[in-house]
This record gives C-alpha cells, structure tokens and sequence, in this order.
C-alpha cells in the first residue's frame, strides 16, 4: 500500500534524497575540477581602453546651442569614427566648458554597430534608441547604458578647450568593429 501512494503522488519522476545528495556531490566535484583546467582559472578584468590622439578641432563653445548636436569624425579614417559634440544643459561626466555641459562621443552603438546619430533624446540627456537592439546610453554618466542588449558604454570622446575652440583628443572605450582604438 505504501508503494502505491509513493508512485502515485511521484508520477512526474520524483527522485530520491540518495539520488539528490549524489546529484549534488557530483555538481560540486564538477566545479572544483573544471576550475583547474588551463584557461579557466579566475581572470582579470579587462581595463578600459584609453587611446591620445593629436587634437583634432571639432567645434566652437560660441557656436554650440543646447541639445543640439555637432557631427564630426574622429579619429580620423577610422571605420565607424562618427561622433557627436553636444552642449547638454547639465553637468555631465567628462564635460567641458563653463558648465562642464558639453561632451562628445562616438554615435556607433558598441553592441552590433547600430548607427545612433540624430537619437539624442533631450528630456533624457540620453542616446538611442539603437535601431538593431534598442540600446540606449546616458550621456551625462560617460555614456553608460541605460537599457538594451549593449554590455559597453559609449565610446566617449575626450575633450579640450583651448579659448573658443573644442578639441578632440583621445578616447575613452572602444570603437565597434575595432580590436584597439586607430592609432594616430
């Protein structure tokens, strides 16, 4: 009698506390073993990658008007160089001028290569959405992600003021499609 009240309340394949702990014993010995091959010990993270470049001149602080972006391409020849120089209005990470409201960054979206210039949302302060996958980023937090498949942030673009003029003198991040950043 106790065999058939067993089977009939176990009838999606109960296992039993010996299978479980053997189960379980064979997972954590798994674990422990794998960890020693070559290759999977525990790795470093990766650094962000920070490239100088001779300045490039990209803009005028005198020229420049709220939310309202400035193409250029930076550096130059590089696949995927398009950038966007923007007086946000508000502080931002990386920010220059007066305000330290005016940044710039590469508008290639760093998950697929999605093109992300003319998306800038205004009431946001943020990039995107990207056509491909829906990544946005938000440009006041040195271009970090904000929604979508992305696992990187916008390439930011460094920048210097030297009187009216803006500069663009290096990067912060990784263009899409390159190993490392083009060297000058």
């Amino acid at each position: 009698m106790t065999e058939q009240k067993k089977s009939s309340s176990c009838r999606g394949g109960c296992i039993t506390r010996r299978e479980a702990l053997l189960g379980g014993a064979g997972v954590i010995t798994s674990t422990v073993l794998l960890s020693t091959l070559p290759g999977c010990e525990k790795s470093e993270p990766v650094p962000v990658q920070v490239s100088r470049h001779p300045g490039k001149l990209i803009g005028k602080l005198s020229e420049l008007k709220q939310n309202q972006s400035v193409s250029f391409s930076f550096p130059e020849g590089a696949a995927n160089a398009t950038g966007m120089l923007i007086k946000m209005g508000v502080q931002a990470g990386g920010g220059i001028g007066p305000e330290q409201d005016i940044v710039a960054f590469n508008t290639t979206c760093p998950h697929m290569g999605g093109q992300l210039y003319g998306r800038y949302i205004p009431e946001e302060q943020a990039l995107g959405a990207c056509p491909h996958h829906l990544s946005s980023f938000d440009l006041t937090r040195h271009g970090m992600v904000i929604a979508g498949h992305a696992t990187e942030s916008l390439p930011q673009v460094l920048l210097e003021l030297d009187g009216d003029d803006i500069y663009a003198v290096g990067l912060i991040g990784l263009i899409y499609g390159h190993t490392s950043n083009p060297e000058a």
